[in-house]
């Protein structure tokens, strides 16, 4: 009696051994299998926007699967700010090495060079390209500044939009009306699709962080994004940029659909300053992390 009783507990000890192995099993795929999902939602992912006047592509690259979206453009003003590409490029690389420290709630998206027709005008190559490509005279890159329609596609948004412009001492053309240009379409398109946080443009060379504001003035959170960028990289933060007038920008039109925007203005028109901009994007991140 004794013997069979041991037996039995013998038996029902193994039959939970194997149900929990089975178990443990069970479990241990199902935590695999959603690690793998997640890893694979948070891969870079890169997509084409738009298309410039002369069919060349506008990329947009996104790391992380977080619901809020920061989104970063480079080169709205092509080749006669290329160094606003290449920093950009230089940020797609740094978190295609580094993906941790994009936040769990953010979703970030480079948009490298909103106006690769500009780009190709100066540089001569599409896609990526060398600081040494590019020419040492800033007047013969000042021809890449426009898309191939001669537009300045930082005038053809729509935000007190006006057919002429002004850039420097200059008339400019704004394009035929609001978003007439597809590189701005592009643009449009993706922020309305997204609904981003914030967005910042990389443009040169005043050297500083400038708020965007159309009729309504300022968003409050536009100033605190503006601070934090500025202080955390070694910039001057400017409420509005005031040498000359400006219509049809973008920032402004993000302004007056309620989304954050601000412009960084590198030092120079050769220099990426990677350093001291990694650490104004590092404090976006900071300030919209959820977990902070």
């Amino acid at each position: 009696m004794r013997s069979s009783a041991i037996k039995w507990v013998v038996g029902f000890i193994l039959l939970a051994l194997i149900a929990g192995g089975a178990a443990w099993f069970v479990w241990n795929k199902q935590e695999q299998d959603r690690l793998a999902a997640e890893l694979k939602n948070r891969e870079p992912k890169t997509e084409v926007i738009g298309t410039s006047v002369e069919g060349r592509a506008i990329t947009a690259h996104t790391f992380g699967d977080g619901k809020e979206h920061l989104l970063f453009v480079g080169g709205i003003h092509g080749g006669y700010e290329w160094n606003s590409v290449l920093l950009a490029y230089e940020f797609i690389d740094y978190l295609e090495q580094n993906p941790e420290i994009v936040p769990h709630n953010l979703a970030v998206t480079i948009i490298p060079s909103a106006n690769p027709d500009g780009v190709y005008k100066v540089i001569g190559k599409e896609g990526r390209f060398l600081p040494s490509d590019a020419p040492s005279d800033k007047k013969d890159a000042a021809v890449g500044r426009f898309n191939a329609n001669e537009v300045d596609l930082n005038r053809n948004f729509d935000c007190k939009w006006q057919p002429e412009s002004t850039w420097q001492n200059k008339t400019v053309s704004a394009g035929t009306k609001a978003f007439s240009e597809p590189e701005a379409v592009a643009i449009r398109d993706f922020v309305l699709t997204h609904r981003p946080k914030a967005v910042v443009f990389w443009h040169s060379q005043a050297n500083a962080v400038y708020a965007s504001e159309c009729e309504e003035g300022i968003l409050s959170e536009t100033r605190s994004v503006m601070n934090a960028y500025a202080l955390a990289a070694g910039y001057k933060a400017v409420d509005t940029f005031d040498a000359y007038e400006v219509t049809g920008d973008a920032e402004g039109w993000l302004a007056s659909i309620g989304i954050p925007a601000i412009t960084v203005e590198l030092k120079t028109h050769e220099t990426i300053e990677w350093e001291r901009n990694l650490l104004g994007v590092r404090a976006l991140f900071d300030f919209y992390d959820a977990a902070k």
